[in-house]
């Protein structure tokens, strides 16, 4: 008497698959943490993730869709595409560099394409700051405030440090699946110049750099050191070149954590 053989369960997953599955799991509850922190830790009004997806395009092919947010009012963010290039989180996205801007609605370095979902939020003081691992980009994280405010650099620290906890998070998990992110992809943003000896800041570079952590003006910096708004700016520039930075934001997030503004 011969047994007929047993059909594979078509409902047991392979191990590949299980992986990727806990993978995808891990990612959607850290990035939804992500969220939620950025307004019960850092003070924020409304905290958003966007995550990368192939399906939107920007400059150089990439863009990502708003899929976790805490804090909303309204629904006009809660799943929008954002190409990269396009608003605050799509400049942090195609830049690999946080950028923040006291007024969204009212700044002209950054493009309007999202003003209807941002007026619909009261939203007014936005901070990105982009899950960078390996070069790749896992994600945005955008800390928002009803309010027109500068983002100290307090407030722009405890967002970093936010955004790389769920960053070695999230490489963790694409571990898992085999989809550790590729190093050589870290070459599309200029490394810092490390910071020693050889790139002291002077002390007026010392005292600017301090001012504009806490989120000063240029003007407001100038005539609280009695200095020009030009030197102000050199200073600034001077600065920003022997730390290796290309904005205010990685400025003052660098400074902090280099121990220059205790």
């Amino acid at each position: 008497m011969t047994t007929a053989p047993t059909a594979p369960n078509s409902s047991a997953e392979a191990p590949d698959d299980l992986a990727a599955r806990a993978a995808e799991l891990v990612r959607d509850a850290v990035l939804g943490d992500l969220a939620r922190r950025a307004v019960t830790d850092c003070g924020a009004d409304v905290g958003l993730v966007g995550v990368p997806e192939p399906g939107v395009s920007g400059s150089g092919g990439e863009g990502m869709v708003l899929r976790h947010w805490a804090g909303t009012r309204a629904a006009l963010l809660h799943d929008l595409p954002v190409p990269a290039g396009t608003g605050l989180g799509g400049r942090a996205l195609a830049e690999r560099a946080p950028s923040w801007v006291p007024d969204y609605r009212a700044d002209t370095t950054i493009s309007h394409h999202y003003d209807a979902a941002v007026t619909a939020e009261d939203l007014y003081a936005m901070l990105t700051v982009p899950l960078l691992h390996g070069g790749t980009v896992h994600g945005v994280v955008y800390a928002s405030l009803r309010a027109v405010v500068p983002f100290g650099d307090v407030r722009i620290a405890a967002v970093a440090r936010l955004a790389e906890a769920a960053t070695r998070a999230l490489a963790g998990a694409a571990a898992w699946r085999g989809a550790a992110p590729p190093a050589a992809a870290a070459a599309r943003r200029p490394p810092r110049t490390p910071l020693g000896p050889r790139t002291p800041l002077t002390r007026r570079e010392h005292e600017v750099l301090r001012w504009a952590a806490t989120g000063r003006t240029n003007p407001e910096i100038a005539a609280q050191l009695g200095l020009t708004c030009n030197t102000v700016t050199g200073y600034l520039k001077s600065a920003m070149h022997k730390l290796g930075v290309r904005n205010r934001t990685e400025l003052a997030v660098t400074a902090r954590e280099s121990g220059l503004l205790d």
